[in-house]
């Protein structure tokens, strides 16, 4: 694995269509209603992509681009996970808890996502929010989810890593990370399919020449 160089623009137009058709025959709901403040702020800014009440994809532009996020944490099986054992890789880090309905809902799309790129420099990575090691296994068995995850809730410093990039209020978000560890993606609201993660997926990795 390689550190790669951003060198391709985003193909928001196709993700847009994508994201658009889902919107228009499902209502996506998050867990809190931290995504409405989260919402607003997309409505306000300047990337593109797409934003319902309940929903929002996200693509940044590599130009556009804040430093790498740096985090260590505790994995459900006791292990350290920390950002340099996943650089180099485009990462996904999907926000959730066990009694989450739409984390429970999205999790067969992750773990979907995560066999597509199996043979691809992508990593899966869950951050559990509020659930003990016990818990937080037993949902990655009910669910055969097979990626780590790691235990934010009772380690303020994995909280802090994530807080400018994101809402821990605002359960389930998946954010997507470039090769250099930067936030390339985020998705607001469960998961309505894989297609949506796997086409940010996909974006990222053809950014390398």
């Amino acid at each position: 694995m390689g550190l790669r160089e951003s060198s391709r623009p985003r193909r928001a137009p196709r993700l847009l269509a994508a994201v658009a058709a889902v919107a228009l025959t499902a209502g996506i709901a998050g867990c809190t209603s931290g995504n409405d403040d989260l919402v607003d702020a997309y409505r306000e800014g300047d990337t593109a992509g797409f934003v319902s009440r309940d929903f929002a994809a996200t693509e940044i532009a590599p130009a556009d681009r804040e430093d790498p996020i740096v985090f260590s944490g505790t994995g459900v099986d006791g292990g350290t996970i920390t950002s340099d054992d996943l650089l180099g890789d485009v990462v996904v880090v999907n926000f959730w808890y066990a009694g989450c309905g739409p984390c429970r809902a999205e999790a067969p799309y992750l773990q979907q996502a995560n066999e597509e790129f199996a043979d691809a420099d992508v990593s899966f990575l869950g951050v559990n929010i509020y659930d003990e090691a016990a818990t937080a296994a037993s949902f990655d068995r009910t669910y055969g989810i097979t990626y780590p995850s790691v235990l934010a809730h009772r380690d303020p410093d994995l909280k802090l890593a994530f807080a400018e990039v994101t809402s821990l209020q605002a359960v389930p978000t998946t954010l997507v990370l470039d090769a250099e560890g930067r936030l390339a993606a985020r998705v607001i609201g469960q998961l309505p399919d894989a297609s949506i993660l796997t086409t940010l997926v996909r974006d990222t990795l053809a950014e390398t020449p």
